[in-house]
């Protein structure tokens, strides 16, 4: 072993500090997680469209037999009518897609990034324009997404610290304090207010669907389906609201689209952050528990090596400039490193407890 492998092994400069540690972590997990959903979704969603693809290929082959038109003809005609779609046309007429309103439903769905699909620029100069308008209007957007999350979480710690001083206020003394004190003694749990935001997305779905349900034609499941894909800014494009030609003269629905619209998806996007905390407490409670099991087989090592080895290591140098030394490694169990809790102040300095090196120089005489 050489003494640059053996420096490299010692110093802690070498090792993820533990925010990338957490870092690497989440990657590899979400990796997994999509992973195990495309497994999932593949092994439902396949043979449907294995099966759509059978019956289309019928269904092609006999309109092409009896009225005597040729597959490659009637394919080019599907083409085209591919192509007509993203200029708004449909088998069955619907609203207009690029009026006042329904110009505005589509800056709608860029800004907030839900992107159904349904409409979109054909014109060259409108896709150009659509790159720094969306470049500007979504980040104004997450800016207005995030100052709702402030309020509605103050709003939220408010309520559900109200009705935790009413609850206490006869039996707990303390609790009368705490009031007085404006609070600083006690504060809801991250667990609380993400429960308090999954309610209010919860009631804000079901009743948006029950609207959706009424002037859609859709089932509640479709409408409520709908609902997590437009909150969440998924935007599928398989349901869209709003596209019918009678709902142009219907102009407190598409208020009320707008509305619930952007409502819900500030709603939602507040719940994610809040996920998103408890999700980084668990990530952290992993590299803890990763962390107790490290130190726990380092002691059982150091102590087998206390045991039944030598407790102390001698190391020749061969090397020019070490000639004549040794190195001697004498194993400390004060301390273990799995990862840097921070970054080194100066470069090349060895931070590391793990073990004490000791250099004894033997002259020859």
């Amino acid at each position: 072993m050489t003494v640059k492998k053996l420096f490299s092994c010692l110093c802690p400069s070498l090792i993820p500090s533990r925010e990338t540690t957490l870092f690497y972590l989440l990657g590899m997990l979400i990796a997994l997680y999509m992973l195990a959903g495309a497994a999932i979704f593949s092994f439902l969603e396949r043979p449907a469209e294995l099966k759509a693809h059978q019956v289309w290929d019928r269904r092609l082959r006999k309109f092409s037999h009896e009225y005597n038109i040729s597959c490659e003809d009637l394919k080019s005609l599907l083409r085209q009518y591919e192509e007509a779609r993203t200029a708004g046309i449909r088998t069955e007429r619907g609203r207009a897609l690029w009026d006042i309103p329904g110009a505005f439903y589509f800056v709608g769905t860029v800004v907030s990034t839900i992107g159904f699909g349904v409409t979109a620029p054909s014109t060259t100069t409108g896709k150009v324009l659509l790159v720094f308008y969306g470049l500007l209007g979504c980040s104004a957007t997450i800016l207005f997404f995030n100052l709702f999350l402030e309020r509605a979480i103050t709003l939220l710690s408010l309520l559900i610290f109200w009705g935790h001083t009413k609850r206490f206020r006869q039996s707990e003394p303390e609790a009368r304090a705490d009031e007085g004190n404006g609070g600083e003694r006690w504060k809801p749990s991250v667990y609380q207010v993400t429960l308090m935001l999954f309610i209010t997305v919860l009631l804000v779905a079901c009743g948006a669907a029950s609207l959706y349900s009424a002037m859609e034609g859709w089932t509640y499941f479709e409408s409520l389906y709908f609902c997590f894909v437009a909150f969440s800014t998924v935007g599928f494009g398989d349901f869209v609201s709003g596209q019918r030609k009678h709902h142009e003269d219907i102009q407190v629905y598409q208020v009320a689209n707008c509305l619930l619209m952007l409502l819900g998806v500030c709603c939602t996007y507040s719940l994610f952050n809040a996920m998103s905390v408890i999700i980084k407490r668990g990530l952290d409670w992993i590299l803890r528990a990763l962390d107790s099991m490290y130190n726990n087989l380092r002691d059982c090592r150091l102590q087998f090596r206390l045991q039944f080895g030598p407790s102390e290591t001698t190391i020749s140098c061969d090397d020019d400039t070490t000639r004549g030394q040794q190195l001697q490694i004498t194993p400390s169990p004060t301390h273990s490193i799995m990862w840097n809790s921070s970054v080194p102040s100066a470069i090349g300095k060895c931070l590391c407890g793990e073990a004490k090196v000791e250099t004894v120089c033997h002259r020859n005489h």
